[in-house]
């Protein structure tokens, strides 16, 4: 079996080719503004050493998934698993040597990130005699190593740029071999970038891509101005597993395709203003009075996964049954409405209430928290469609700090202060506005991390210092080590 694979041609329509084994060794980079076809380059490679090699792929987006109709690519869906799942999985990844498309694209932006980075872990943190040779694609790396923190938790940035830095600095040895794709070089991490040996430029028009594609590819400023004027799909490459000299490159075609919505234009419709206006506010009260039900599709759960991956390995499960569910997609954020309650929704009211009794419950994320909460509602029978993620998350935040036991006054007055209050703070912040209003002592620290889902101490003082610097409570240190908390808004009802 060869080990070149022909990725395009050059500029005098000659062939130009990837040796994956040295690819391997020295890892990719590539980089491409939206539009570039850096997405076709990367399903291009895929394509072209799907027989050749494992591969790993990392899609923020969904556009890989067409990799499993034609190449047997196993599709492991993000949203559909725990942590302790996805890190099972990757281990399975490794054992069994299956080509695999971890999607991410039913996630909010940091659980993909966290996602990711807890299945890169995994893969790295694989037994000595499972580290077999595998391409480790991640799309959109600026996401998953971002060269500064911006709204990304800080938690949450040290993990994704330890995953990455392994996979890049330390994976060769591991037989992982990175190949990282970005539409920004200065918004991705330097140390990641820095590690790839392997270069594909796409177009990109800001001077400070364009001269860190041109220092990578050792070329001058004047020369620079080349990666501008490049057409979609083409790239200029570089390095041992491609060329020795910078080589523009028309990338192939290929059999795949992506998700996105066609680019070209299309007809408009062709009808008069006032039809069209009719089309736009035709029983536009009715249908919006209406509850939205997002669309249901099918999720497989690990057990599958595991099946099929390990089927596809040799391994034989006539002895199990596959179990499968379904789960109901969440639907898209909206304004947070008030908690639930009401002669309607009692239902979801004792779902929500029953889950946030539970031991643990605080500690896990509110993706999984919110599949729970739609399985059970689907269980009892309860209708839950209208409930979405951001509602929920505000609801279970009320239930957890036990506000539903407050006398009505009371609890609309902490309703009303905790309006703004952002929701990954807000069921601590009940919890001490719930103690303010009925005087009795503060919550300690150990209650306050219950409902917060922390065990670290130190958080819970950086929590509390948040919130004081939000203006929501103010903290007073004692010499005796006692803290007295005070609720804006609920002076009237603070403990002495």
């Amino acid at each position: 079996m060869g080990a070149q694979i022909e990725i395009g041609t050059d500029s005098e329509g000659r062939s130009t080719f990837v040796d994956v084994e040295e690819l391997l060794a020295t890892r990719l980079l590539v980089q491409g503004n939206s539009g570039s076809g850096k997405s076709h380059l990367l399903r291009r490679l895929l394509e072209q050493s799907a027989q050749i090699v494992q591969q790993v792929v990392i899609d923020p987006e969904g556009d890989f998934a067409s990799l499993a109709d034609r190449y047997d690519h196993v599709l492991i869906d993000g949203a559909a698993h725990s942590a302790s799942e996805i890190a099972a999985l990757a281990g399975r990844v490794r054992q069994h040597r299956v080509s695999v498309v971890l999607m991410l694209d039913e996630l909010e932006v940091e659980q993909q990130i966290r996602c990711a980075a807890l299945f890169l872990s995994a893969l790295f943190d694989a037994p000595r005699e499972h580290w077999y040779p595998a391409l480790v694609v991640v799309d959109e790396a600026q996401m998953f190593a971002p060269a500064a923190a911006g709204e990304l938790a800080e938690d949450a940035r040290r993990l994704t740029l330890a995953a990455m830095t392994n996979l890049m600095c330390r994976g060769r040895k591991r037989g992982l071999a990175g190949i990282v794709a970005t539409q920004r070089l200065a918004k991705l991490a330097k140390n990641v970038a820095a590690e790839a040996s392997n270069f594909l430029m796409g177009r990109t028009f800001l001077d400070i891509d364009m001269q860190r594609a041109a220092d990578l590819l050792g070329m001058d400023r004047r020369q620079a101005e080349r990666i501008r004027d490049l057409q979609r799909g083409q790239f200029l490459g570089l390095g041992p597993a491609i060329s020795r000299r910078p080589v523009a490159v028309q990338i192939g075609a290929v059999h795949t395709g992506a998700k996105n919505a066609a680019e070209g234009l299309a007809p408009l419709p062709v009808a008069s203003g006032d039809e069209l206006e009719a089309l736009l506010h035709d029983d536009l009260a009715q249908q919006a009075a209406e509850p939205v039900h997002p669309a249901a599709r099918p999720v497989a759960r690990s057990v599958d996964i595991e099946q099929e991956i390990s089927s596809r390995a040799g391994a034989r499960f006539e002895d199990r049954e596959p179990v499968r569910t379904e789960e109901a997609t969440a639907a898209p954020p909206s304004n947070a409405g008030p908690p639930l309650g009401g002669a309607d929704e009692d239902g979801v009211a004792r779902v929500v209430h029953d889950l946030a009794a539970e031991e643990g419950a605080t500690f896990q994320s509110s993706a999984a928290l919110y599949r729970e909460f739609a399985l059970r509602c689907r269980q009892r029978g309860v209708p839950s469609a209208h409930i979405d993620m951001v509602r929920f998350r505000r609801s279970f935040a009320h239930a957890s700090a036990g506000l539903g036991y407050l006398e009505a006054p009371l609890r609309e007055a902490i309703e009303r202060l905790a309006e703004k209050v952002p929701d990954d703070v807000l069921a601590p912040y009940l919890a001490i506005a719930a103690a303010a209003a009925q005087g009795r002592a503060m919550p300690d620290e150990d209650e306050v991390a219950r409902v917060y889902g922390s065990s670290s101490p130190s958080r819970i003082r950086r929590l509390l210092d948040h919130l004081e610097r939000q203006g929501l409570i103010s903290v007073r240190e004692e010499f005796g080590g006692e803290r007295t908390i005070t609720v804006s808004g609920l002076e009237a009802f603070a403990s002495p």
